[in-house]
């Protein structure tokens, strides 16, 4: 399991491979074509739609536990909270993920471009 305990984190590096992705691609450093394009597309499609259908529901971890009153479920419900909602909180790292996700798929329409405005470039060439 990666563990992002760089500078910025959570996602910190994750982020900026993101950041530098896009970044590369509208550089015009990479191209992808449009079958492997549509397919990353379609994946992170499938997985914002899961995380933005969730994200409601999933809010209900964000609440404090209740887990009674004894000693034990006094001292943990806090810390349930904390693992959902914390810097490194499972939501906080989902919805990091999800504004990635939104980078990689602007990275992604660019390097089609890329791929596109080469295979022009190349056939006019060939005319």
């Amino acid at each position: 399991m990666y563990i992002d305990e760089g500078p910025g984190a959570p996602l910190g590096q994750i982020g900026k491979a993101m950041d530098d992705f896009a970044g590369s691609a509208a550089a015009g450093q990479f191209a992808v074509n449009q079958s492997g394009g549509d397919a990353l597309l379609a994946a992170i499609a499938e997985l914002v739609e899961w995380i933005d259908s969730n994200v409601t529901v999933l809010g209900v971890i964000e609440q404090r536990p209740r887990l009674g009153g004894s000693n034990a479920a006094v001292v943990m419900a806090p810390y349930d909270q904390a693992v959902a909602t914390d810097h490194e909180g499972f939501l906080t790292q989902l919805r990091a993920l999800r504004e990635s996700l939104a980078k990689a798929e602007e990275g992604i329409r660019t390097a089609m471009a890329n791929y596109r405005d080469v295979d022009q470039s190349n056939a006019s060439t060939l005319a």
